[in-house]
């Protein structure tokens, strides 16, 4: 130890923010433990480090007493006033016990504890920056891939894409670049583990709000959003701003922006649609592109409503595999149940059939929706 010693540490706390102080506190206990080791001693020591000069001392601690029980940590009065003639009882003596050649296992301690805080301070640090980004669009490289689980370099750190949030037919080569949500940050022994998402519905919020300055400006704002990655995405928008149409500011000229968030997509297909705080216009925009005839809104006040679609476009409201009614459901968050023209005549005779001759029938509580 020295003082181009104590000059290096002073460098790398202006350097990687690693304070002077914790450092030669840590470098002072594994000093202790190298001690113990390489001398086999469990007597009572400390490391002291002179942070000017960077000199080091190894100091044994020993309690003053009248009678010795502990021989390792303890010695008498006699002993103690043969170093100094005012020790009493009770007291503790410090006398230095640095052995001749300890200097060189100081500097490899030194060392090896000054690497392991830079590695946890540097640690730190990604965790720090990416903790913040959570939820943020990055762009990666594809480093690796094993067992089909992608590592992407992210410059300072690598990121993890699971199998399960990537798009099902999308597929990627090493080296190759892409755009990933930050879906998660966890710290592990290893160091922060960034968790990265391709299928996640806030990349394609994200994608918009990059490539839509009214949404990044908040002049149009996204309520809601569904996504079944790979095949298709409802994005409902607003504005309070009568002069702005949302949907059109989505599209962009000539349908630009839109077909830019598609094409980094690969080819996903994108329903953008008006939300309102009106239930039924809500749940008639969502079903886009079906058209809808009554939106009958549930009496029990749950979120529940039945949908009456034209015949024709029975297949097209419900959607390939029910994707169309799925996907309108998570996005406006109510629960959709489409009938037919004819289903819903049928429906309404069989209602009307079933009560007393002496009785009305009721007036069906439903919106039409032009």
């Amino acid at each position: 130890m020295n003082k181009e010693f104590i000059q290096a540490i002073e460098e790398l706390e202006r350097e990687r923010q690693i304070s002077k102080d914790v450092l030669i506190e840590a470098i002072e206990s594994a000093l202790v433990s190298a001690y113990k080791k390489n001398y086999g001693t469990s007597q009572n020591v400390r490391v002291d480090i002179n942070n000017e000069t960077g000199d080091i001392a190894v100091l044994m601690r020993m309690d003053v007493v009248e009678e010795i029980e502990d021989e390792l940590t303890q010695i008498s009065v006699e002993e103690a006033r043969e170093i100094d003639y005012r020790y009493q009882a009770g007291d503790i003596v410090e006398y230095q016990v640095t052995p001749k050649d300890f200097g060189r296992i100081a500097a490899q301690t030194a060392k090896q504890v000054v690497v392991q805080r830079i590695r946890e301070a540097e640690r730190g640090m990604i965790f720090d920056n990416y903790i913040t980004r959570q939820g943020e669009i990055v762009t990666g490289t594809v480093q690796r891939i094993s067992n089909e689980t992608m590592f992407i370099n992210l410059g300072k750190t690598e990121g993890i894409l699971s199998a399960n949030e990537q798009v099902p037919g999308e597929r990627y080569k090493v080296n190759d670049r892409l755009k990933v949500y930050i879906m998660d940050v966890k710290k592990t022994t290893k160091g922060p583990q960034v968790f990265l998402s391709r299928s996640h519905p806030g990349l394609v919020k994200r994608l918009f709000e990059l490539e839509v300055p009214e949404i990044e400006e908040g002049t149009v704002v996204i309520k809601g959003i569904a996504r079944e990655a790979g095949s298709r995405t409802k994005l409902a928008v607003y504005t309070e701003f009568e002069e702005v149409d949302p949907i059109g500011a989505c599209v962009g000229t000539r349908g630009a922006r839109v077909q830019a968030i598609v094409d980094e997509l690969h080819g996903e297909k994108i329903d953008i649609i008006t939300w309102s705080e009106n239930p039924e216009e809500l749940i008639a925009n969502v079903l886009s592109p079906a058209k809808v005839e009554k939106v009958i809104i549930a009496e029990s006040g749950e979120k529940v409503a039945t949908v009456v679609v034209p015949d024709y476009q029975l297949s097209l409201a419900i959607g390939k595999e029910g994707q169309n009614v799925r996907l309108a459901a998570k996005v406006s968050d109510w629960k959709i149940d489409i009938k037919s023209h004819t289903q819903y005549e049928a429906l309404m005779s069989g209602a009307e059939d079933s009560l007393s001759e002496d009785e009305e029938a009721p007036e069906a509580d439903f919106v039409e929706v032009e």
